[in-house]
């Protein structure tokens, strides 16, 4: 996290280049192995479990009720994130993991919370895959997610200010 700042989600990633702390330039290349790094990761899970290296998934998740719960899932992660560290610095990746547990719980869609992790599940055709037909919207309302967290934390960070 101190050299990279833990980029591990696009969507987090592209909060930080509309916030200007990181270049688009820099966005595009971490979201880049981001992609990458999910992928290959499916690939090795996939073979662990001697199945194909690519496995297209066939599990359909789509319905209102799934992209909100995208859309919840990644508004709750960006706002943990920012507020953690806004406020508890040193927790966040604590905060982090704690709240993407829970949200696997409460959010209809099992939170994928991440673009990177919704591409790279399509490549597993097991429970925890997603068929590539249902991927655009659960990355539309992922992103969608993010930005309004972010510009709610802004609105909140400003009521905040304007109070002291």
């Amino acid at each position: 996290g101190d050299i990279s700042g833990a980029h591990f989600n696009p969507a987090v990633s592209m909060t930080e280049a509309v916030s200007k702390k990181i270049s688009w330039p820099t966005c595009a290349a971490y979201i880049f192995f981001q992609i990458a790094g999910a992928v290959l990761g499916v690939v090795i899970a996939n073979l662990m479990f001697d199945l194909e290296a690519v496995n297209v998934s066939q599990k359909v998740r789509t319905g209102p009720g799934q992209f909100l719960g995208e859309f919840v899932a990644t508004f709750g992660l960006i706002m943990v994130i920012k507020l953690g560290s806004q406020f508890q610095p040193k927790r966040v990746a604590v905060l982090v993991a704690c709240y993407i547990t829970a949200a696997y719980w409460f959010t209809s869609s099992t939170s994928f919370a991440n673009p990177a992790v919704t591409i790279a599940r399509s490549l597993s055709n097991t429970f925890a895959g997603i068929a590539p037909e249902s991927i655009p919207m659960f990355i539309v309302s992922q992103l969608i997610g993010a930005l309004a967290a972010l510009y709610v934390f802004e609105l909140l960070l400003k009521v905040e200010t304007s109070n002291e």
